[in-house]
């Protein structure tokens, strides 16, 4: 009898049927009390043993500046992942992952507590199986990289052998310009090999990132019009409908572009823009985006084609909230940028003439991110001009977040006895298409870095492009003084617009 039950096309062919599980291992995660921890990474673990791909012998070490017992650990990782972890709770996966918890205190200065964790790692090895092989993931600021490095190889835990794996995952901000990344990487790669160094950028990991990949390379419908013969220009959208929350002692300093367009979206324009891969190796995608990243223009008049702002305070969602010169925590005199807008062009055959929009922000319409292909206008209507007045461009948007998916917008007759043509959407869900739900980023990153897997995770070469990108429209907007305030809940300052609009175009309303 054949099966006709349909296999989800996007699902990862390495999955559990075919031994894609993680072998013995453990993860030390530095600064486990955390909101990062407790709210993506714990529960990402835990999601990870309930799905069946994680070894039953499994360890979870935590070290963090407390008091604590293993228990203690224990307790805060059981009481995040009943809270936070997308798939449901089951006594029996509990069990078995608590008893590979093992909890460490101690200042990332101290070289007792980095013996008393060498300690713990050697007795997992002997009792849970774990084999020498261990990721340490620090989940701390980066001015704790370099002292938590230097303390894993003084005590040798960063050494790996033929048979035995050490590797390290660091979250970004990946240093706060060039020198400072070029600085952190050394640093990291002074200690662990090119290979054992994962970056985190969670944006990879997301299911609709990497379905990026399969529209453009598993289709004939895209490729052929994926190019300046057809696309008119591109906009990358990350917004959030939130102010900065108490996260003030990170974001005052850094900003909007810093913290985002950095990283998340030119990541984003990478996987757009670059040429087919010759396979789909970490190498090969890497090379890739790097020859976009390096063939990246910025614009001559950078007061013309960038944009940057402060919410202010007003109505948003029928509730009074502050701007951001009054949010806990900042300096009423700060220059950080809540909203950052970019042109850039990219100088390849491809993209010639094509510009990409970027732009990233908080306390906007709503929550969203996307990728919006938009194409140019058809060269010939043969059609009474106003028959087409309600007609726009056609577009292929693909949404990242909430909703993850794709839409195709294009014209279609309206029903009547008259032609009339007006824009209509075509929907792909990932909810509705695939009974599957999709895991979160965080669950495919680290099994990727137990499995020693590194295609999501940018090197030093891409975090140091970014950085060139960037810094010269961050130096510019040293010049200027007080950011350009708007208001929330709206989409943005008015110098945003305005940079749409000198080139007849206008930002989508998502």
């Amino acid at each position: 009898m054949t099966n006709t039950r349909a296999e989800n096309p996007l699902r990862d062919p390495r999955d559990r049927r075919l031994q894609r599980i993680a072998g013995p291992s453990s993860l030390v995660i530095f600064g486990v009390t955390g909101d990062l921890s407790r709210k993506k990474l714990l529960p990402a673990v835990y999601d990870l043993a309930n799905r069946g791909l994680l070894p039953t012998g499994f360890a979870l070490v935590g070290f963090a500046r407390r008091d604590w017992e293993d228990q203690d650990f224990a307790q805060l990782a059981h009481d995040a992942i009943k809270e936070y972890s997308r798939t449901p709770f089951r006594e029996e996966v509990w069990a078995q992952l608590a008893e590979g918890i093992r909890f460490v205190p101690g200042e990332f200065d101290d070289p007792e507590a980095f013996e008393q964790l060498r300690t713990t790692i050697e007795e997992l090895d002997a009792v849970r199986g774990t084999n020498g092989n261990h990721a340490f993931y620090l989940s701390v600021p980066p001015k704790f990289f370099a002292v938590v490095c230097e303390q894993l190889a003084s005590t040798g835990l960063a050494a790996s052998t033929d048979d035995q794996w050490r590797r390290v995952v660091v979250e970004k901000p990946f240093g706060h310009d060039l020198a400072s990344a070029q600085a952190l990487n050394a640093t990291v790669e002074q200690v662990f090999p090119a290979d054992s160094v994962f970056r985190i950028d969670h944006y990879l990991g997301k299911e609709t990132v990497q379905n990026m990949l399969a529209l453009r390379f598993a289709n004939q419908l895209w490729e052929p019009i994926w190019n300046s013969n057809y696309v008119d220009h591109v906009q990358i959208t990350m917004a959030e409908d939130i102010g900065i929350g108490g996260r003030a002692g990170y974001y005052d300093g850094i900003g909007a572009a810093r913290d985002v367009i950095q990283n998340h979206l030119l990541q984003l324009l990478a996987l757009t823009a670059m040429e087919e891969p010759v396979s789909f190796s970490a190498r090969d995608l890497r090379a890739e985006k790097e020859k976009i990243l390096s063939a990246v223009r910025l614009p001559k008049d950078l007061s013309a084609s960038t944009a940057r702002g402060q919410y202010s305070s007003g109505w948003q969602g029928g509730t009074k909230v502050v701007g951001y010169l009054e949010e806990d925590g900042i300096d009423p005199a700060s220059t950080t940028e809540t909203y950052a807008a970019v042109r850039l062009d990219i100088d390849t055959r491809r993209w010639a003439g094509v510009p990409f929009y970027l732009r990233a922000g908080k306390r906007l319409g709503r929550r969203v991110t996307e990728i919006a292909i938009v194409f140019k206008r058809a060269p010939h209507l043969p059609f009474e001009s106003t028959a087409t007045e309600e007609l726009g461009q056609n577009a292929l948007v693909i949404r990242v977040q909430p909703d993850e998916g794709v839409t195709i917008r294009f014209g279609s007759k309206v029903p009547g006895t008259q032609m009339e043509v007006r824009d209509v959407t075509m929907d792909f869900g990932y909810g509705h298409a695939f009974t599957e739900a999709s895991p979160e980023a965080y669950e495919r990153l680290i099994l990727d870095v137990l499995l020693g897997e590194p295609p999501l995770f940018p090197r030093h070469e891409e975090v140091e492009l970014s950085w060139k990108i960037l810094d010269p429209i961050e130096k510019y907007w040293a010049t200027l003084g007080q950011p350009e305030q708007y208001g929330p809940g709206t989409w943005g300052p008015a110098s945003a617009d305005a940079l749409m609009a000198a080139e007849g175009r206008h930002w989508r309303r998502p």
